[in-house]
């Protein structure tokens, strides 16, 4: 179950069938989350890739903010199922474009062809560091951050980073999000091929 914080449906809960294993980001967390992200960006004008979605909670987050630009890449075909329903039972299908896939394949697979001004990765908290480092390779090197943009990855807080693009990290308890600025060259590299 998790609540989504604010929005068109603040205040709503969402309650998953009890055979899911997910671990929603807390409100607490969420909270601290969007009160950064709402400082920097526009919630109605940008676009959000989701990864790892698991069953929605970042996502309809987003949409209850009203943002109308969601791309949501989540693995298990029951949690896409749920995700998808509980968007069309909110009004929020429109919002909402979830796609069924491994988030490694999937980024690899669409790379170059769409950037988004805020990716989120939630990644299983029991995934090595290595694989971390090969998410944030995957966005920042395929163009999936606009020159504006910015990743943010959830993660235990006793993982650290050490990454040149590493910008913050804030940590809430046992959860850390660390915000990654885009790669510089490559913003550089579109800017003289328009």
């Amino acid at each position: 179950m998790y609540r989504i914080i604010s929005g068109k449906w603040k205040a709503k809960k969402i309650a998953a069938p009890r055979n899911f294993d997910v671990r929603p980001t807390t409100d607490f967390a969420k909270e601290a989350l969007f009160s950064i992200l709402e400082n920097t960006y526009d919630m109605q004008s940008v676009s959000v890739l989701d990864l790892f979605a698991g069953i929605g909670s970042i996502t309809l987050e987003f949409a209850s903010r009203g943002c109308q630009d969601i791309t949501s890449v989540e693995m298990n075909p029951k949690h896409t199922a749920f995700i998808n329903a509980t968007a069309a039972e909110l009004d929020m299908a429109l919002q909402v474009n979830v796609q069924r896939g491994d988030v490694f394949d999937w980024l690899k697979k669409f790379r170059n062809k769409k950037s988004f001004e805020i990716v989120f990765s939630d990644a299983p908290f029991e995934m090595e560091e290595k694989k971390y480092q090969e998410i944030i390779s995957l966005v920042l090197k395929n163009k999936y951050l606009k020159e504006n943009g910015v990743l943010v990855v959830e993660h235990q807080s006793r993982m650290k980073f050490d990454h040149p693009n590493l910008v913050d990290t804030r940590k809430y308890g046992n959860v850390s999000f660390s915000f990654f600025k885009p790669n510089k060259e490559e913003v550089t590299e579109i800017q003289n091929q328009e």
